[in-house]
């Protein structure tokens, strides 16, 4: 059972690592040649996927941008064999699955959306690792008419890349909570690292610093896009904290202990409200 990978960078590489490590034979492509070229010397890809050995494919994981998939399934769709189980791995679902459902309606292939929860700082094939997925955690959108058999090929390789723990949701509700838990962060950890002492920060953090702006360092191209495909969820979780940071702002300005003491009171309570979820789950 050969696995396709579209796109080499840190994840589709990571990939195409694992599953190649796992035993399955990888066809993978990239829009720079280059990084293709190293990919087949180093043995992690098997052969170059094109159009004619897509149909050999019983699994194609997409590791490229939002519209560059929507554009991928366009104008591949019609070479993919009806056994196949197409995956994304892009970080808005919404605006991935509307359009990739139809077009796997047109042709008869299986499309699923998918969301790898796990990442590195620095991108690109070179970076790319195959332990990156280890124990992670995977969101899953499948329409609600898939059968059993799709879902539990597609498993079976995200198993072999090491996948600990699958969420199934609707592609609204991922949108919903990415907007909090990775685009939020996102925003405010890029925000923050505009404040002009953070370039004078050596000696004067313990951490704080660190862990509040180590998401700054991202790729601008692919998070505004992804900003941009879910910019009303983005946009209520922005306006919801800017509201509380005004509380915080108010208390000061007015020199009320008493009520900052009860802000940071509740957030400290709904943190510890979340470690206990988080040792429960």
């Amino acid at each position: 059972m050969a696995v396709g990978i579209v796109g080499l960078g840190l994840i589709g590489g990571s990939m195409a690592r694992a599953v190649k490590q796992a035993g399955y034979p990888v066809y993978g492509t990239d829009i720079d040649r280059p990084v293709l070229l190293k990919a087949r010397m180093l043995e992690i890809v098997d052969e170059e996927l094109t159009d004619d050995n897509l149909r050999d494919c019983s699994v194609v994981i997409l590791g490229i941008y939002p519209g560059a998939t929507v554009e991928w399934l366009r104008a591949h769709g019609q070479y993919i064999n009806r056994e196949t189980v197409v995956m994304d791995t892009c970080g808005v679902k919404k605006a991935v699955c509307v359009p990739a459902w139809e077009i796997a309606d047109r042709y008869g292939f299986t499309f699923v959306g998918g969301h790898p929860m796990e990442g590195a700082a620095k991108i690109g094939f070179d970076h790319s690792d195959s332990g990156m997925f280890h124990k992670a955690s995977m969101i899953l959108c499948p329409r609600e008419d898939i059968t059993l058999e799709p879902m539990k090929r597609l498993k079976d390789v995200l198993d072999a890349a090491g996948f600990g723990r699958y969420v199934m949701t609707t592609p609204e509700h991922h949108d919903e909570m990415i907007a909090l838990t990775s685009q939020l962060a996102h925003v405010v950890s890029s925000a923050y690292v505009m404040a002009p002492n953070c370039l004078k920060h050596q000696g004067y953090s313990a951490g704080s610093l660190r862990d509040m702006t180590r998401v700054a360092y991202l790729n601008e191209v692919m998070w505004s896009e992804l900003f941009m495909d879910n910019r009303e969820n983005l946009l209520r979780e922005l306006d919801g904290l800017i509201e509380h940071l005004q509380e915080y702002r108010n208390a000061l300005e007015r020199s009320d202990a008493a009520a900052l003491t009860a802000l940071l009171a509740r957030g400290r309570m709904i943190k510890e409200r979340m470690n206990g979820e988080e040792e429960r789950s």
